[in-house]
């Protein structure tokens, strides 16, 4: 073989090889992207924010926004400014007042009968929100579910299997670490009332 034909040959070998990194350096790319945005939307606990309407735990929220979407929209460090807790009583048709559609009046969620004052995120759960569903109300059943159904933003979380328990519970300490308690309901229903807490020897001590 001639020193012209060795030359050829090794250029057409380089060649292949530098069009095969090619073709396979966007497909590396493609998958790794992928991998990174699985191992991000994974989670499903309260401070990521899913919860969807479908009762799954990932998936799109009521306004059809996806889940990155909403995850930045209620994700936020716990708060060191918190207000000592009120323990102002509120009956279940007082708090359909507080559900974000009248602008003079703050928002309200209440959750296993403890109200929570979170009108500086009307971006979240302001009217035609993907968490409003839960404004002016106690929804715990719908939280413990991690479900945006109107049929299941009810007070009796009393059905709830024990690891949606769990999950209503991880959303109390979320809210009560990010939001000023601001009363209780007095008149949920006779399954869970007991389990209604009251913040006045709270108050009290913060005096």
């Amino acid at each position: 073989m001639t020193n012209e034909s060795v030359t050829k040959h090794s250029f057409s070998l380089t060649s292949t090889q530098l069009y095969s990194i090619l073709l396979l350096f966007p497909l590396s790319v493609f998958f790794l992207r992928k991998y990174a945005f699985s191992a991000n939307t994974n989670s499903t606990s309260p401070t990521s924010g899913n919860i969807s309407s479908n009762n799954s735990s990932n998936g799109p929220d009521k306004d059809g926004k996806n889940e990155g979407e909403q995850t930045k929209s209620i994700m936020q460090p716990a708060r060191e400014d918190l207000l000592p807790p009120k323990d102002d009583p509120y009956t279940l048709e007082q708090l359909k007042a507080y559900d974000g559609s009248d602008s003079s009046k703050p928002i309200y969620v209440s959750i296993k009968g403890t109200v929570f004052d979170v009108s500086r995120k009307t971006d979240v759960y302001g009217p035609g929100k993907a968490y409003n569903i839960f404004a002016g109300k106690d929804g715990s059943r719908g939280l413990g579910m991690s479900s945006l159904k109107t049929e299941d933003a009810v007070p009796d979380w009393s059905v709830l299997e024990e690891k949606d328990k769990k999950t209503l519970d991880d959303w109390y300490t979320f809210f009560e670490k990010r939001y000023n308690i601001v009363g209780r309901v007095t008149d949920m229903p006779s399954t869970v009332a007991s389990f209604v807490v009251s913040h006045s020897s709270a108050a009290n001590s913060n005096l």
